[in-house]
């Protein structure tokens, strides 16, 4: 029982923080005016994506705190994540943005491998994430070099 707490507390945080950013600073019309790379996704897909990751960023966080592994890592990476949104959405600093984004690029990968060792199912429930990560950071770059 006491597991299964730690999980939906886990998860309830980390979605809640993330559902905090993403409304507090929204896209907005500063974003729709920018000259957006053909590989943009389409907006519906954010928040769904974002959802799903945000669970599985708890549910890792949850077994840091419950088995150990690298915690430090997992929360450098939830701050920067949770910081990424006010840089570039709120404060508008592309060049800052992508700087944050590719520093927590690097922390999710160091975090796959450190937890690799110890943790399996950590380290690949944080794939996705990277994934989406490398999408976002690409997609940074580009609105970075088109505007």
């Amino acid at each position: 029982m006491r597991n299964l707490l730690i999980h939906i507390l886990f998860i309830a945080a980390t979605l809640g923080a993330g559902i905090f950013a993403g409304t507090q600073w929204q896209p907005g019309a500063w974003y729709e005016g920018l000259q957006q790379p053909f590989f943009t996704p389409p907006d519906s897909w954010f928040p769904i994506v974002w959802s799903v990751l945000y669970v599985l960023i708890g549910w890792v966080g949850a077994r840091m705190a419950l088995y150990g592994g690298p915690a430090v890592l997992w929360i450098l990476q939830i701050a920067l994540n949770l910081s990424w949104t006010p840089v570039f959405f709120g404060a508008h600093e592309m060049v800052i943005g992508l700087s944050v984004i590719a520093a927590l690029w690097v922390v999710i990968l160091a975090f796959i491998l450190r937890a690799w060792s110890q943790d399996k199912l950590s380290s690949l429930l944080f794939v996705p994430y990277l994934a989406w990560i490398s999408i976002a950071t690409a997609l940074n770059a580009s609105l970075v070099l088109l505007n």
